[in-house]
């Protein structure tokens, strides 16, 4: 794999030689009125690319820091809810056992209970 990275480095590398070998007319760029330089077209070319590949780099780096403070938040907000997920699991377990404790006091309920699968059982 490093054969082929270096293949293909040497030959971009190449072509950008040829390319500025073949370019070398002067281009006059009007920037604003009365401010004008004047460059090589291939070193122009070059100038512009590598203007445009520190833009990308930028909006690239941009588009990452937006993403992590949203999966920032996102993790907060998924500790938020865990959390309330384990107060109501404490709730749900302490109304049961109240529930529990109460069921047990009540003499009514056992005995029609017991009464009610006596009764499906004689029949």
């Amino acid at each position: 794999m490093r054969q082929i990275n270096f293949g293909l480095i040497f030959a971009f590398g190449l072509l950008m030689v040829f390319f500025t070998l073949e370019n070398t007319a002067p281009t006059t760029i009007h920037i604003l009125p009365g401010l004008q330089y004047t460059l090589p077209l291939a070193s122009l070319l070059l100038l512009i690319a590598g203007i445009g590949a520190v833009s990308a780099w930028f909006f690239a780096a941009w588009t990452g820091m937006l993403n992590n403070v949203d999966q920032l938040g996102k993790a907060s907000e998924f500790e938020a809810q865990q959390v309330r997920i384990q107060e109501l699991e404490t709730d749900l377990s302490r109304y049961r056992s109240t529930v529990e404790t109460q069921l047990g006091l009540l003499p009514s309920t056992t005995a029609s209970s017991t009464e009610s699968s006596d009764e499906s059982s004689s029949s």
